[in-house]
């Protein structure tokens, strides 16, 4: 099974010292070459970089179809573009990206994707972590992590917290 990420759900849980939850759940975890970049190399220094560039089980590759990347670029960033023309070209069983736009170009181009709530979801239910709330306050309070309130109420009400 291969799963993609873009550089959000990344970043962000490196921020709050749960990279490793995507491992947990995941076990490899493949990104494009511009994700790789945008966390690597243009955020060298920034909470993620060292973990993605040493971690064994981040595998980065290329993609190889151009012009798809180049289409979606026109309403997508590099890292997006790339995290979903990867996820088509490995047949990934599920994409992680939380930018809205991002999602629903995935979507439409058939794949399944989740975000950072859903792998704490997934975490919580496979009893990784106790609670949801405490790692999602901490998105949002540590990681600058935007939640609607009405989603952040419902995850919580979901998940029984």
């Amino acid at each position: 099974m291969t799963f993609v990420s873009n550089t959000s759900p990344l970043i962000n849980l490196a921020r709050i010292g749960q990279i490793d939850l995507l491992r947990e759940l995941y076990g490899e975890i493949w990104i494009p070459q511009a994700v790789r970049c945008e966390i690597v190399d243009q955020g060298a220094g920034q909470p993620g970089a060292d973990q993605v560039r040493l971690a064994s089980w981040i595998k980065t590759q290329t993609v190889t179809n151009g012009p798809l990347v180049r289409a979606l670029s026109q309403d997508l960033d590099a890292g997006e573009a790339e995290a979903i023309v990867l996820a088509l070209e490995t047949q990934a069983e599920l994409l992680l990206m939380d930018e809205r736009m991002g999602r629903e170009v995935a979507r439409h181009l058939g794949l399944t994707v989740t975000g950072l709530i859903g792998i704490l979801v997934e975490a919580k239910h496979r009893r990784l972590i106790p609670a949801i709330k405490p790692w999602l306050d901490a998105l949002r309070d540590q990681a600058g992590f935007r939640v609607r309130q009405t989603l952040y109420d419902q995850v919580l009400q979901d998940a029984g917290e």
